[in-house]
């Protein structure tokens, strides 16, 4: 079931789970089916990505600096799970611009050169 249109050719030949693979402006992208041209998602994926990885890696080192700090505190159970909050950041990290991509942003065509 393909409902988003190639920015080449025009016709639905993406489905979301090829869109949310197809990657950013920085990546190959992914190839249209019709036209054979390759596709990415756009400036605005990107840009979302990257606030991303910032947001969730200064969580990161927030938590993990922070946690031991707060044994005694009102925030204890901070300390008894830094490792599994960790875990699940860096997990989010993996799964959450895929979704995103996958829903939110247009296709554009790709940029990058492959020689």
């Amino acid at each position: 079931m393909s409902i988003y249109n190639c920015p080449h050719c025009g016709k639905k030949t993406f489905n979301p789970i090829k869109k949310a693979f197809a990657g950013q402006l920085n990546s190959r992208g992914k190839v249209c089916m019709e036209c054979g041209r390759r596709c990415v998602n756009g400036k605005g994926a990107t840009v979302f990505n990257a606030v991303y990885s910032v947001v969730i890696f200064a969580l990161i080192v927030i938590i993990y600096l922070n946690a031991p700090k707060t044994a005694g505190t009102a925030y204890d159970w901070i300390d008894k799970y830094e490792w599994y909050i960790n875990f699940g950041l860096v997990i989010s990290y993996m799964i959450i611009p895929k979704l995103v991509n996958a829903f939110f942003f247009r296709l554009e065509p790709a940029i990058r050169s492959e020689y």
